[in-house]
């Protein structure tokens, strides 16, 4: 008996395995929908894949529910006495737990979330992406031949023992690696995204096997993660979340992806224009005398909320091991942080701080107030990274502490916006009451959710932005509840295009905040260039707005103007890369955001780059448009010219300007009835 759901079927067969493969996948890798090692049941054939386990070779359907919001699935294996329910939604969002129904106990060391049959690998391409603090969203395309190497399966008889297999630790889950990728089948034309949903570790793998491809999505386990999780009768786990999504090729599947994540969100405020102090601004050096200004100009600029950025709290510049208190500076601001805070209110803009709520600096007063239990810990002692330990949010004084915080901010100065920071990463975890390192930090990722969630459930208008030295922790666990990620640190406005770029292969356009931060000693190409890199997401603005000319000001205006013109637009927009996806040194990258009747397309032009381009928008093909340059609209004209039989627009650039951008809108124009 075959299952279907969506693109997804599911074989039953009653003397075989629980399978999951893709429908319009021809000769589909015979997959387990579910893959669990425990320490006394390991694999069918020797490897270091999550797939084909023994167990997962031995669940058979149970039951099965089916209703218009989720298909549950329950498979048993009678030999080891566990039960698998796997749910999935009718977003194709994954859950599965594991429940002892045996009479003895058993050590869990791998539970996949999901797991699903493919094609064979010589058709598919597989997309993913690599970043690190400065430089995120790398992302590539290649055939998945040139990771799995063809080994003549066939003639062996056997399954692969290799893999693909990528993987983060700790807790910077995007700090190396992204937990979304994409495989494409150049047979068919349709694509498989996925993202793993957990702001903690996490495990994506593909390999070959002898009848094609398959695909498994897990959280953390024992061979990369130092996790184990042990099961008495009757005890239960479930996995970290995550979801796929298939579309008519890259483009197709990432649109249908968007769509996940925007169902995945919880509900937060529209767009407002954030102001931030921090970014090639006041970095990390905030005062009365510096902020006053600064808040006048951002105003008149347009910003609906200004932030406050690190270094509010200490009354020196050596804050970095003694965070953790968070009380205002009493130096830095002689007649208190209420003055700074009623200027942002007097100027119509919604006051914001920064805060890293996770740590407490060695340093810190705090340090000795909270219980050494309330801090991840090894072998007894306190974990200590750069210069802070790390709170265990599993811990009641932990969490007490940091609600004193937010609501004491929140209530004594009105703060509707809290910048969340996160600049270490604490390694493998905690073995503090837990049966592990891994185990205790997957407490502690799932109780820093639920305090997330606690906050908003008392504050539902605060809107919290999430940064991890930029983007070192933009994953969905987070970004479900978090209203805007911070993309990058990066402070070159010439390398920071093809991060923005590429961002809504990860995150949501509206959810994308990459930095804008003019500076007076640019030229007005030059601050065209950084604010068309905040333009196409959610425009984070920095920059000396004070001490620009009038004209120069204009010009951030402009920008600030055009942002709030589609702010609407982008929460429904979804992406495509006409230009393919942006190489870290490409010299014209193109984002475009397309939705109803309208595409927005960003053009960044570097040195060694040809004044002429043609940009191919396949989803415009056939149709007549108009064009018009949204931003800037005072700067040197780009001629454009708009072939609707191709869907092509060629571009004419300035070729004196070494660094310019264009903010381009195209609206498709209905055929005459006539």
């Amino acid at each position: 008996m075959s299952l279907v759901w969506g693109p997804i079927v599911i074989d039953t067969p009653a003397d075989g395995p629980v399978t999951a493969r893709l429908a319009t996948a021809a000769g589909a890798a015979n997959q387990p929908i579910v893959e669990v090692l425990t320490a006394g049941s390991g694999r069918g054939h020797v490897s270091a894949r999550l797939s084909q386990t023994v167990i997962g070779r031995r669940f058979r359907l149970a039951h099965s529910y089916s209703g218009t919001e989720e298909l549950r699935l329950r498979l048993h294996d009678a030999e080891s006495g566990l039960t698998a329910e796997v749910v999935l939604s009718s977003g194709l969002q994954a859950r599965t737990t594991i429940i002892n129904d045996g009479p003895g106990p058993v050590l869990l060391l791998g539970v996949t979330t999901f797991a699903l049959g493919l094609g064979p690998v010589d058709d598919l391409d597989l997309v993913s992406g690599d970043g690190e603090w400065l430089g995120e969203g790398r992302w590539t395309r290649r055939p998945l031949r040139d990771v799995v190497p063809d080994l003549n399966l066939r003639i062996h008889g056997q399954d692969g023992r290799g893999r693909h297999a990528v993987t983060s630790t700790g807790t910077w889950s995007t700090g190396a690696h992204q937990p979304t990728g994409v495989l494409a089948d150049r047979a068919t034309g349709l694509a498989v995204a996925w993202q793993v949903e957990h702001n903690g570790p996490w495990r994506w793998e593909t390999g070959e096997q002898l009848g094609g491809t398959y695909l498994a999505l897990t959280g953390p386990n024992d061979i990369d993660h130092q996790w184990q999780q042990p099961l008495r009768p009757g005890e239960s786990f479930t996995t970290v979340p995550a979801s796929i999504a298939v579309g008519e090729g890259l483009h197709g599947a990432v649109a249908a992806l968007t769509a996940q994540r925007r169902s995945l969100r919880r509900p937060g405020p529209a767009l407002p224009v954030i102001f931030n102090d921090y970014m090639n601004t006041l970095m990390g050096d905030p005062t009365t005398a510096k902020l006053l200004p600064l808040i006048d100009a951002a105003a008149l600029a347009g910003a609906e909320i200004f932030c406050i950025d690190a270094g509010w709290y200490d009354n020196d510049t050596t804050w970095w091991d003694s965070v953790g208190e968070w009380q205002p500076s009493t130096t830095r601001f002689p007649a208190g942080l209420e003055e700074v805070v009623e200027r942002i209110r007097l100027r119509g803009m919604v006051p914001g701080l920064w805060l890293e709520p996770e740590v407490i600096g060695v340093r810190s007063p705090m340090a000795d107030k909270l219980p050494v239990e309330a801090f991840l810990q090894r072998g007894g002692v306190r974990l200590v990274e750069h210069g802070r330990y790390h709170l265990d949010l599993r811990h009641p004084a932990a969490v007490a502490h940091l609600d004193e915080v937010v609501d004491r901010l929140v209530e004594q100065f009105g703060a509707g916006y809290f910048k969340l920071d996160y600049n270490i990463d604490p390694g493998a975890g905690t073995d503090l009451d837990a049966p592990g390192p891994g185990a205790g930090l997957l407490d502690h990722n799932r109780a820093h959710l639920a305090w997330l969630d606690g906050v908003l459930d008392r504050h539902p208008g605060l809107i919290l932005e999430n940064c991890a030295s930029g983007g070192m922790r933009a994953d969905y666990g987070l970004l479900s509840r978090m209203h805007l990620q911070s993309t990058s640190d990066q402070q070159d406005f010439r390398r920071y295009p093809p991060i923005a770029v590429s961002a809504p292969l990860s995150i949501l356009p509206e959810q994308a905040a990459s930095w804008a931060y003019p500076q007076p000693d640019m030229t007005d190409a030059e601050i065209a260039f950084t604010m068309c890199t905040g333009l196409l997401g959610r425009l984070y603005l920095s920059g000396r707005l004070d001490a620009m000319s009038p004209e120069q000001h204009r010009l951030v205006r402009d920008g600030v103007d055009a942002f709030r013109e589609i702010r609407a637009d982008l929460a429904t927009a979804v992406p495509v890369w006409p230009l393919g996806l942006p190489g870290w040194d490409d010299t014209w990258l193109a984002l475009a955001l397309h939705t109803g009747d309208t595409t927005y397309l960003g053009l960044w032009r570097r040195p060694g780059a040809v004044a002429d381009l043609t940009v191919d928008l396949d989803h415009l093909r056939g149709r007549p448009a108009g064009v018009d340059i949204l931003y800037p609209d005072r700067a040197a004209v780009w001629a454009c010219h708009w072939i609707p039989e191709t869907g092509s627009l060629t571009v004419t650039a300035d070729p004196d300007e070494p660094y310019a951008a264009r903010i381009v809108r195209i609206r498709s124009i209905a055929p005459s009835l006539t």
